[in-house]
């Protein structure tokens, strides 16, 4: 039995396998419509989610299984004082897997570590949302031909962003990768993503303010929303939030085989006149999430489709 805190869990060449099961998913989704009959999975979402907890039930469902679960803690046991522990335990005798996303940084690996069924970090505070990142990866894939040899720039906040600090985690083990970090001084990325994660790996990165001062020498521009649930203080939240936005007139400064992605909800950091933009990937990324997290229910139940 395996479980999925960080997408480091998977080797690259397990990822590939299983970006290349969900294109095959996405080609033939008749061949995998009962792949799962008479599977569960329970989706544990102690924070509120629209396209994380949507996807993971619309992949169990297009795989033929079912769902059960919870949309907040005020509407499990939690609300009660009940222990994540205690609940994976409870719910390892309804489900057959289980995605939690959390508040608190390290629940899912703790609730993995007394499950009795496989368990999917699905977003844990700030620190790790891998299966966003599974989808990130199938997007780039998809769209650009490769993971290798690409110029990626991240922007927005990268101090409390997980998707950012998943992305760039997963991204280093691939030859080539070179990071544009565009953020303001205070939501710079943190020192230890710096120094363990890309110094570590000897990959090449810089650091710039300016969203036009980047784009001419992007492949990838990957934007993150200012994420008000993080913040401490309202006078900051809303001195950052509008810091950078990203509409027509700065998408000419871009290369035409640029693509934008976005994990989503967005806030006004990518104005609606860019969604006509054939390098807006945004919601081509969604759809993306529901196929690779097909691909990870049949990996993780070990279900073989021929």
């Amino acid at each position: 039995m395996r479980h999925i805190m960080s997408p480091l869990d998977f080797s690259v060449e397990e990822l590939d396998r299983m970006m290349d099961l969900a294109g095959d998913i996405e080609k033939h989704p008749d061949k995998y419509a009962h792949a799962c009959d008479g599977k569960k999975i329970a989706t544990l979402f102690y924070e509120p989610s629209t396209r994380t907890r949507l996807s993971f039930e619309t992949a169990m469902l297009n795989l033929g299984g079912s769902v059960i679960g919870f949309a907040s803690a005020d509407s499990s046991s939690a609300a009660k004082g009940e222990s994540v522990s205690d609940t994976i335990r409870v719910i390892s005798c309804f489900a057959d897997i289980c995605a939690m996303r959390h508040p608190k940084e390290g629940a899912p690996l703790v609730a993995s570590s007394v499950s009795s069924i496989p368990v999917i970090n699905a977003g844990d505070g700030g620190h790790q949302h891998p299966t966003q990142t599974l989808t990130d990866l199938l997007t780039i894939r998809s769209l650009k031909g490769r993971l290798d040899h690409l110029t990626i720039g991240l922007c927005g906040d990268l101090k409390f962003g997980r998707t950012v600090h998943s992305l760039i985690s997963a991204l280093v083990r691939y030859t080539k990768v070179k990071f544009v970090l565009i953020s303001p001084e205070e939501l710079r990325l943190p020192s230890y993503i710096r120094e363990d994660v890309l110094d570590a790996n000897h990959v090449e990165y810089e650091e710039v303010i300016r969203l036009e001062e980047a784009l001419p020498e992007l492949d990838i521009l990957y934007m993150t929303r200012v994420q008000k649930e993080r913040f401490f203080n309202e006078d900051d939240y809303v001195r950052m939030k509008d810091f950078y936005i990203l509409d027509k007139a700065k998408m000419e400064l871009a290369r035409p085989d640029m693509h934008v992605l976005h994990p989503l909800p967005r806030v006004n950091e990518i104005s609606v006149e860019v969604d006509s933009d054939p390098r807006a990937a945004y919601f081509r990324q969604v759809q993306y999430g529901v196929y690779i997290r097909m691909a990870l229910i049949l990996t993780l139940l070990e279900v073989k489709v021929c």
